[in-house]
C-alpha cells in the first residue's frame, strides 16, 4: 500500500457539520467544540485563526495565521482557537461541544444566529467562510491526527483548491442524499488538502512518513503495511532488507522513533480500529485479518492501546 494512501484512506465523515458562516466586521468567534478536525475555506473577506491554550490565551508556539479568499485551513482538535476579522477583537460567541453557541463579552443572545439552510452568523455578512467539521474522533484515524500540526494553512499561491466552487454550490442545496454528498465532499477536500500539504518542504511529516524514503527502512515499512497479518519477526524483516537484525533494529528505531515490532503492533491495531468502525465483520475475523490469532488476543491488545474493548470502540463509532 502506498504510504500516503494508507495515511489518507481513513477519513469517513458521518453527518458532518457543514455551514456557510457569514460575518460583518468587527467579528470574532471562539471555537471550543474539540472536534478532531475542522476544514475552513475563506470565500469572501479575510480571517485570522488564533490558536489558544485551554485558558483562552494565545499559544506562543503557534502564531495567528491569516487566511484570504481561496485559502484552506485545517485545525486539529481538541485544541481551541479563535476565528476573527482581527486577532485583537474579543470573541462575541463561543462554539462548544455539539456546536452549541453561547454569547460572550456582553454580546446579545442571537448576535450570531441560524440563518437557514446550513448558514450561520450575520445575515448579509460581507465575510463568508465554508466550514466542515468531523464530529467524532472515530471518523479520523489516529495516525492521521498524529501527523497533523494544530493548524495548517494552504494559501492559494501553493494550492488552488478546485473543490471550493463545487462545495459552495452544494452546501446551499437541499436535495435527497445531500448530507451524504457533503460528507464525501469533506473527505475529498481534506484528502486533497493534506496531499498538497505533505508535498510542501515545510510540512512537518511524522518520522515514519519521512522514513519511507530510506533504502532499508522504507521497504520494511511497506512490507508491514502491505501484509500486517504475516507473522513478521525482526529476523525475517532483516532478511528481506538484506541487513542484519541489529542493523535493522537500530536503523528503524533511529528513523521511525520506535522498534519494528512496536510499529507493527500500532499499525495492526489502527487497521483493526478502522475495520471495527467501517465494517460489520466479526471481531474474530478482524483479528485474523490484522495478524492476531484470536478475538481474545486482539481484544487484550486493543484495550491496552485504546482503553476500550473492540466492541466498545465499535459501539462508540456508530
Amino acid at each position: 500500500m502506498d504510504v500516503l494512501a494508507g495515511l489518507l484512506e481513513g477519513p469517513r465523515a458521518r453527518g458532518a457539520f457543514m455551514i456557510r458562516a457569514c460575518f460583518e466586521p468587527p467579528w470574532s468567534v471562539r471555537i471550543a467544540d474539540e472536534a478532531p478536525v475542522s476544514v475552513m475555506i475563506a470565500v469572501h473577506g479575510d480571517a485570522w485563526i488564533v490558536p489558544q491554550d485551554p485558558d483562552g490565551t494565545p499559544r506562543g508556539d503557534h502564531p495567528p495565521r491569516l487566511i484570504r479568499p481561496g485559502d484552506v485551513a485545517i485545525a486539529r482538535g481538541p485544541d481551541h482557537y479563535v476565528v476573527a476579522g482581527d486577532p485583537a477583537t474579543a470573541p462575541f460567541a463561543e462554539i462548544g461541544p455539539g456546536q452549541r453557541c453561547a454569547p460572550l463579552n456582553g454580546a446579545p443572545a442571537g448576535h450570531y444566529a441560524d440563518l437557514g439552510l446550513r448558514a450561520w452568523g450575520q445575515r448579509d455578512g460581507s465575510v463568508q467562510m465554508l466550514i466542515g467539521t468531523y464530529q467524532m474522533r472515530g471518523e479520523i484515524t489516529g495516525r492521521l491526527l498524529d501527523a497533523l500540526p494544530p493548524l495548517l494553512v494552504l494559501p492559494t499561491e501553493v494550492w488552488d483548491c478546485p473543490l471550493t466552487p463545487f462545495l459552495a454550490e452544494e452546501i446551499n442545496k437541499d436535495e435527497p442524499g445531500q448530507e451524504v454528498v457533503l460528507d464525501r465532499l469533506l473527505d475529498l477536500l481534506l484528502i486533497a488538502a493534506l496531499r498538497a500539504w505533505f508535498s510542501r518542504p515545510e510540512a512537518a511529516a511524522p518520522a515514519w512518513y519521512r522514513a519511507m524514503g530510506d533504502p532499508v527502512v522504507g521497504p520494511v515499512l511497506r512490507l508491514l503495511q502491505d501484509d500486517p497479518a504475516h507473522p513478521w519477526t525482526v529476523a525475517s524483516l532483516a532478511a528481506k532488507a538484506g541487513v542484519s537484525r541489529a542493523a535493522l533494529a537500530r536503523r528503524f528505531s533511529d528513523l521511525v522513533g520506535e522498534p519494528p515490532m512496536t510499529y507493527l503492533t500500532g499499525w495492526r491495531l489502527a487497521l483493526a480500529a478502522d475495520l471495527l468502525r467501517d465494517s460489520d465483520q466479526t471481531i474474530a475475523s478482524i483479528a485474523r485479518k490484522v495478524g492476531y490469532g484470536s478475538a481474545f488476543a486482539l481484544s487484550s491488545a486493543f484495550k491496552r492501546e485504546y482503553g476500550v474493548s473492540p466492541q466498545e470502540h465499535r459501539t462508540g463509532a456508530s
